[in-house]
């Protein structure tokens, strides 16, 4: 099991009032699992993936990641966790303006073993695999939203981790530019990797094998994609906000 989450809260303050961002939150994550994030906007989605991916400790309810606690971590070893364990995929990309292609892939990969020449060698190799060899050193703002979204995954896997956290990884993209993004979550997935992607897109969330449905902080449904059928015509569509055919 990778992650056992069992009653997960979260709050954030709004003024005087307090707002629940996620409400006894419970459920599981294997190794090598698909699972998609959806659900309405303000549902909780990024929240989760924020406490999933170590980046918020501030939650009520317990966490563990691959059979360990990690409420008890301080700042150090939860960015040890991170690093090591975890790569991140943003709608917005987050690459540094200033690198080049080849150093912001390269970064954290030289961060974790203070090897430079190695991770800017393992940065070359996962660029060429993506397509990107030819634009090693141009810098972020000289690439199309497509290429700078497939820069940012070839980041994320630069340390090998065992789980690829991405949210909204094709909001900023055009049609072709989502499926190849999408062909690569599938190609990391047959390799092992265990994803949890963040979407409103149906077109992405059909290609995980399980939809968690987050609402108002809670969880509305938790199905493998194919059964979802049971639930009603794509129903991630419906409670994202978005209307079926049927209802337009």
């Amino acid at each position: 099991m990778l992650f056992c989450a069992e009653k997960l809260g979260r709050c954030f303050r709004q003024g005087d009032a307090t707002v629940p961002a996620l409400e006894e939150v419970s459920f599981t994550i294997d190794n090598a699992e698909y699972v998609a994030l959806a659900g309405p906007s303000g549902g909780g989605k990024t929240t989760l993936l924020n406490v999933l991916g170590l980046l918020d400790q501030e939650f009520e309810g317990e966490l563990r990641f691959r059979g360990h606690e990690v409420r008890g971590l301080g700042p150090a070893a939860r960015a040890g966790l991170r690093l090591s364990s975890i790569g991140f995929v943003f709608q917005n990309f987050h690459l540094l303006p200033m690198l080049d292609v080849r150093d912001n892939v390269a970064l954290p990969g030289w961060r974790l073993s203070g090897d430079r020449r190695k991770a800017r060698a393992r940065a070359e190799e996962l660029l060429s695999h993506l397509g990107l060899e030819h634009r090693l050193t141009q810098h972020p703002s000289r690439l199309s939203g497509g290429e700078q979204q497939r820069v940012a995954i070839a980041r994320a896997l630069i340390n090998q981790p065992p789980v690829i956290l991405a949210d909204e990884p094709t909001g900023n993209l055009d049609a072709r530019s989502t499926r190849l993004v999408l062909d690569v979550f599938a190609d990391l997935w047959k390799r092992g990797h265990t994803l949890v992607v963040v979407s409103h897109n149906p077109e992405v969330v059909g290609r995980a094998q399980r939809v968690i449905v987050l609402r108002h902080g809670k969880v509305a449904a938790d199905v493998p994609v194919d059964a979802s059928a049971d639930l009603g015509d794509k129903p991630w569509i419906t409670w994202s906000g978005v209307r079926p055919p049927s209802e337009r």
